[in-house]
């Protein structure tokens, strides 16, 4: 099992390979803070913010700063900082922030065929070479390389996931942007007509807007994006379903548990200890 870090000043890169009997290291907490992009082999099985994936054929992940996840299986954990590749302004779509880290649908993956698994194989095993390198050039080499895997898969998964018109274009920037803004202020902003405010528009017009390409309201991406973080701040630190409910924006913890119990069917104090029992929880 190889595990590389290349650093630059404050910049960060590196990969881990595993299998099944070492996938438990790339669940590390030490990359709580990084971007990842993992590439599993058919056979694996992941579980990216309570949706799990088994999959029948190789596959892409983009797990951002803080999302949590489980796997089991074969293949190459990639991981980065922001500095090393958002200190510079790249394409929208294709930064650390672009289509495939933050969309509304929240799917993180790209499924790959025969032909693109090869090439990303190939990627990873450049980068892996690079890596070793003493080369005053290897820092933007293999910047280079992370971008061609994020720029392909880019393309895979705007061709399975948006809709072929001529407003296309201008359509998958808008609501992009709406999920950014929603992903930025989810924590004070909980109202469609706050989105709809920085976006220039009126609430029935950002409605209008997403439901072109989401079978959910602007209203539900909000609330679902507030019920994620409780669900794993409940999981994943022992603060208090108060102090949980404060940190999302909400002074009145009666209110955020009937929202919570409202969205999951459930009180945050069962899904807390279902999660402790080891039963399913979506």
């Amino acid at each position: 099992m190889a595990n590389v870090l290349k650093q630059f000043f404050t910049k960060k890169i590196g990969y881990l390979d595993f299998d099944h009997t070492s996938s438990e290291e790339a669940m590390n907490e030490e990359y709580n803070s990084l971007i990842k992009i993992i590439f599993l082999e058919a056979g694996s099985e992941i579980t990216v913010d309570f949706n799990t994936y088994q999959l029948k054929q190789p596959a892409l992940f983009f797990v951002n700063i803080g999302q949590w996840y489980k796997l089991s299986g074969t293949g190459t954990l990639l991981y980065y900082n922001r500095d090393f590749y958002c200190i510079q302004i790249h394409d929208k779509e294709v930064a650390c922030d672009g289509i495939l880290y933050n969309n509304v649908y929240d799917i993180p993956v790209v499924h790959l065929d025969e032909e693109a698994a090869a090439i990303t194989r190939r990627t990873l095993s450049e980068i892996k070479k690079e890596a070793t390198q003493d080369d005053s050039g290897m820092e933007e080499m293999l910047r280079i390389l992370l971008k061609q895997i994020i720029i392909r898969s880019t393309r895979i998964w705007k061709k399975v996931h948006e809709p072929g018109d001529k407003n296309e274009p201008q359509d998958m920037e808008f609501i992009r942007k709406f999920s950014q803004l929603v992903e930025a202020h989810y924590t004070q902003h909980h109202n469609v007509a706050d989105y709809a405010a920085m976006l220039n528009i009126t609430p029935k017009a950002l409605g209008k807007r997403i439901s072109k390409h989401s079978t959910i309201s602007p209203n539900d991406i909000i609330k679902n994006r507030i019920i994620l973080e409780a669900k794993r701040l409940l999981i994943h630190t022992d603060l208090t379903v108060k102090e949980i409910g404060y940190k999302l924006g909400y002074d009145d913890p009666a209110y955020f548990v009937r929202l919570f119990t409202n969205q999951t069917d459930t009180s945050p104090l069962l899904f807390r200890k279902q999660s402790a029992t080891g039963e399913k929880v979506q």
